[in-house]
């Protein structure tokens, strides 16, 4: 038996009337919230930006005032000492106006040994990186077989340990006898000044060298060029680098007792010959000039230093 359930038109439209109605009362619902949230949105207070971090005026007083305070400590002790000597040494105001006297014109030429600071400066300059250049090209490659090789290791050992303690200005007398002038003895005395840590740190750089590197080379079967290349000298540039720095502040300390003792022009010279003039005025105006040339050269190094080494050296 079957059933059927009819409805009548005016009922179906009444329903459809109402569906039609529910309809449009969700979408006028919808849209109100819409608006309510738009207007909520406008309405809404924006959150104030982030305040910019202040200045770190700590950090700069701390990088600035500990200098200046110990430029003060010894310039007041330098002012006492003079006070205490009867102006035997020069006052810090009385130097500073005969230093500006002196670099207002210091490239001057009155005669082979009458010359402005500047050209005693270059001159010293010179004689130490022509002798830095030759350590670093006999010390460097020295270096590295000395550590690459334990035979040579062994063989040069006794023989670094023997000379290295000696005297770089004993030297200059065999130099002095060997190259018959002062100009190349006085670069002689800065090429064996200059050498000693140069082939120490690098050879002390290859013998550090992780054995794991030396073995997959050995795996690889890999030229000792390529050895040298591409797995030694990325690892030792650090040591290497080090030992130019040494090199160079002892190279500089060198050459100022080497130029008093040979004469011509440089720094050296000329604080002796200020000295035979008793002028301590210059005297101690050239040592604060070899102090800040030496403080430049440390520097140039360290910046060259931090851009060949590896983060974790840096450190």
């Amino acid at each position: 038996m079957v059933s059927a359930v009819f409805h009548s038109p005016l009922s179906a439209d009444a329903e459809t009337r109402a569906i039609k109605s529910a309809a449009v009362q969700a979408i006028d619902t919808r849209a109100t919230g819409l608006k309510h949230s738009e207007s909520t949105a406008m309405t809404a207070p924006i959150a104030p930006a982030a305040p910019s971090s202040p200045f770190d005026w700590r950090g700069v007083i701390m990088a600035v005032l500990p200098p200046l305070l110990g430029l003060g400590l010894l310039v007041g002790i330098w002012a006492l000492v003079s006070l205490g000597t009867a102006s035997s040494i020069p006052s810090p105001l009385e130097t500073a106006k005969q230093a500006i006297t002196i670099f207002s014109d210091p490239f001057y030429r009155k005669g082979p040994n009458d010359q402005g600071v500047g050209w005693n400066v270059l001159m010293s300059l010179e004689r130490v990186a022509m002798g830095f250049g030759l350590a670093a090209i006999v010390g460097i490659p020295a270096g590295f077989m000395i550590g690459r090789f334990d035979f040579l290791g062994r063989m040069f050992n006794p023989l670094i340990s023997l000379l290295r303690p000696v005297s770089p200005l004993a030297w200059l007398p065999i130099g002095l006898l060997v190259f018959k002038g002062a100009n190349p003895a006085a670069i002689w005395t800065i090429f064996i000044c200059s050498i000693w840590p140069m082939i120490i740190n690098t050879a002390v750089g290859v013998q550090r060298v992780p054995q794991d590197y030396m073995n997959v080379a050995r795996v690889l079967n890999l030229s000792e060029w390529k050895i040298v290349t591409k797995i030694l000298f990325p690892a030792v540039l650090p040591y290497m680098l080090t030992g130019v720095r040494l090199a160079v502040g002892t190279a500089w300390l060198v050459i100022v007792a080497a130029e008093m003792l040979t004469g011509g022009v440089g720094i050296g010279f000329w604080v002796w010959d200020e000295w035979n003039n008793l002028n301590v005025k210059n005297i101690i105006i050239a040592i604060f000039v070899i102090g800040i040339v030496g403080l430049v050269l440390e520097y140039l190094l360290i910046k060259i230093a931090t851009a060949f080494t590896f983060e974790e050296v840096k450190s």
